[in-house]
């Protein structure tokens, strides 16, 4: 295991990288010095995120597909693998009565099988890095969402995951750990294929359960990222972060 290495020589794949908390985060470590890999389906969305961006690297891969093949071509460019940031997703669905097959496989396969196999086909440039997984949960998979269950159902299952897998990684050197953000304005509720009243009402909710009366930016949730990914946070593993304006306390 090399822990001897500095923020400015990591190499770290962002998946969901193309718009969001995706792209800011790749933003940030990019900032930081980093060599990042900016996982995403769209190339139009990933070469807005690397715009401007030399360390930033995109690469149109769809995470449900082959995840051996895409930490191959991470390691065959790079050498190496650092830190793993799992924020792809999907939230689609609807209220029970509403919900077919596909939707339920679809949030399965993108929530919490991509994660699983990813993190599984990393773990051993992670083991000789030193390497650190995050996962990117949300609020309302501690508190339920009326009318949207499976979306977070699958995301407390990643926070399940983000416990074991620390206890179980930590003797190899891997830490993992995980954030919860609030309501934040990114374009989730578009790829749900909301209308803008369903959108409005969305917001309206999250509004009226988020303490400080805001939405939140993307680019608060990617620091709470590189904050947990950073090297001085070496003591630090499974624990779930709430970056939500105090949605889950209130």
């Amino acid at each position: 295991m090399n822990t001897n290495h500095t923020a400015s020589s990591r190499v770290v794949v962002v998946t969901g990288a193309g718009t969001g908390i995706g792209r800011a985060t790749a933003r940030l470590f990019a900032a930081r010095g980093a060599t990042v890999v900016a996982v995403g389906r769209r190339p139009e969305p990933l070469a807005r995120t690397a715009h401007c961006e030399p360390l930033i690297r995109p690469l149109v891969a769809d995470v449900t597909d082959d995840p051996e093949g895409l930490v191959r071509q991470v390691l065959d460019a790079h050498g190496r693998l650092d830190v793993l940031v799992n924020n792809a997703g999907i939230a689609t669905g609807g209220p029970l009565g509403t919900l077919d097959r596909e939707t339920v496989h679809a949030l399965l396969a993108t929530n919490v099988v991509a994660p699983v196999l990813l993190t599984q086909a990393a773990l051993p440039a992670l083991e000789a890095a030193g390497g650190v997984v995050v996962n990117v949960s949300t609020a309302v998979g501690q508190r339920g969402w009326p009318g949207n269950s499976v979306y977070p159902a699958t995301k407390s299952a990643l926070e399940t995951l983000t416990r074991s897998w620390a206890v179980e990684l930590a003797p190899r050197g891997v830490r993992v750990v995980a954030v919860a953000p609030g309501a934040v304005d990114t374009p989730i509720g578009e790829h749900r294929g909301l209308t803008p009243e369903e959108l409005a009402a969305v917001r309206d909710w999250q509004l009226a359960h988020t303490p400080q009366g805001r939405i939140g930016r993307p680019e608060e949730v990617a620091w709470a990222i590189g904050m947990l990914a950073d090297p001085r946070a070496s003591f630090v593993t499974g624990t779930v972060l709430s970056v939500d304006g105090g949605a889950l306390v209130a």
